[in-house]
């Protein structure tokens, strides 16, 4: 799984990993948070529309694990069944820092989505794209069109960084930190050193 802030460059990177692994004769999906499947990718424009009266915090939580929970069922599941990497462009851990931590709900109500949703199941690794939210925001707004997160302030996504950092901390054997700010090339060859350590050739 791939994580970070805004502007971290999940995408560009999440597609990389897949072609890196089918290029060593692995089948991989590759998928997306919010959204992934029929179903959460509707969900998905609900969570991401400007409301007028704005979106409850709790609502946006509830709605995140609701495309989550389609998104397990339709996709993610199948293709672990057989046999399929998947490789997914945000997954709990964004609940946790977007939700948890920027929307400041607090770890425990995801924890509880988390457990009623997702069972025992866990990613192998976790990417974490490290950027200072300055320089991640800046590029979203290059970018042009912004969803509303990328439109939120600074503190909350100076929250969102915290809560990715301490979550990488405390659980060093399944994530990895990456300086996302430097050039594609150079976060690609860190990512490459990390998957040839998690899956020798």
């Amino acid at each position: 799984m791939l994580e970070g802030g805004e502007g971290a460059g999940k995408s560009t990177h999440a597609q990389w990993v897949r072609d890196w692994l089918r290029a060593r004769g692995r089948d991989v999906l590759l998928t997306r948070e919010p959204g992934g499947s029929p179903l959460a990718e509707a969900i998905r424009e609900l969570i991401l529309r400007d409301w007028d009266d704005g979106m409850p915090p709790l609502t946006e939580l509830l709605l995140i694990f609701a495309a989550r929970a389609a998104h397990v069922h339709a996709r993610i599941e199948p293709a672990l069944s057989a046999g399929t990497d998947v490789v997914c462009d945000r997954f709990v851990d964004a609940s946790y820092a977007y939700q948890g931590a920027g929307r400041e709900l607090g770890s425990a109500s995801v924890a509880a989505l988390e457990k009623l949703v997702l069972g025992s199941l866990r990613p192998d690794l976790v990417l974490v794209l490290d950027i200072d939210p300055e320089e991640g925001l800046r590029r979203t707004k290059h970018r042009g069109e912004e969803n509303r997160f990328e439109a939120e302030t600074l503190q909350f996504m100076r929250r969102v960084r915290q809560a990715y950092l301490d979550r990488a901390a405390e659980g060093k054997s399944r994530y990895a930190v990456i300086d996302a700010a430097r050039s594609k090339d150079l976060v690609e060859a860190d990512i490459a050193k990390i998957l040839e350590q998690k899956w020798p050739v």
